[in-house]
């Protein structure tokens, strides 16, 4: 059995990452200690992992709840899915890596736009929620997506990111302030209004994604500047503690 503090260090998720996982119900303990501390075993271990797999791949929360704790989640099929994806996503920072690289050398002469293709990702991305994701979020989402064309689709991603560049025009300021908040406020409203219902738990896990080193965090920083997905993040955190 290992305590939560020994998880926390081998893992690196935060003791209070850890507590939240349990309130929710995504990752209980297997016992607590007679002093009431919790202690996990391999079994639950092993659940971390796809848990943080799945949290790599942007998979909201409650969507990897429902995935891990169906009697129909097969753990082999997820891993083989999960290395197909995570695969795809390689293939694709270095074809980025090399453009860049080639850019440096040529400048604005390489006129070469299929490397930001993400065709291939997106396709394999929306069979794996397909297959995964039954929740009414995720059907929602589906739904509102399809009323859309493509240039609909395009300003819908626009005024989105141009949320995260408001954050970023106060990012230094503090995440509680009443302009920061009453941004946080606009983006639950606007991703309920075009993607699906954004419940403080979602945006919970939501800010978490934004802040975690991710691909979210790097378009967020770009549309805002550095450091923009950190902000958002905490100020989302104190938003949803009210």
């Amino acid at each position: 059995m290992m305590t939560v503090n020994e998880v926390s260090k081998l893992t690196g998720v935060s003791i209070r990452t850890l507590q939240y996982y349990d309130s929710i119900g995504l990752l209980k303990p297997t016992e607590y200690s007679e002093s009431g501390y919790r202690l996990y075993d391999d079994t639950a271990l092993e659940k971390m992992q796809q848990i943080l797999l799945f949290r790599e791949l942007e998979f909201p929360l409650k969507e990897i709840k429902n995935i891990i704790s169906s009697s129909d989640f097969d753990k082999q099929k997820a891993l083989d899915q999960q290395i197909e994806l995570l695969t795809l996503k390689k293939e694709h920072l270095e074809n980025l890596i090399s453009f860049a690289r080639d850019l440096k050398k040529e400048g604005a002469k390489k006129m070469d736009f299929s490397v930001f293709d993400t065709e291939k990702i997106d396709e394999y991305t929306r069979r794996a929620k397909e297959q995964w994701g039954d929740t009414k979020e995720y059907k929602e989402f589906e739904e509102k997506q399809s009323k859309l064309s493509g240039n609909d689709k395009s300003l819908v991603v626009k005024e989105f990111m141009s949320i995260f560049a408001d954050f970023g025009a106060i990012k230094e300021s503090d995440p509680a302030s009443p302009k920061a908040q009453e941004l946080v406020l606009r983006l639950k409203d606007y991703i309920t209004k075009n993607f699906y219902t954004c419940t403080d738990e979602i945006l919970v896990g939501l800010g978490r994604t934004y802040a975690g080193d991710n691909e979210f965090t790097h378009n967020i920083d770009e549309a805002g500047g550095e450091g923009t997905a950190k902000f958002t993040g905490k100020a989302i955190e104190i938003f949803c503690e009210k």
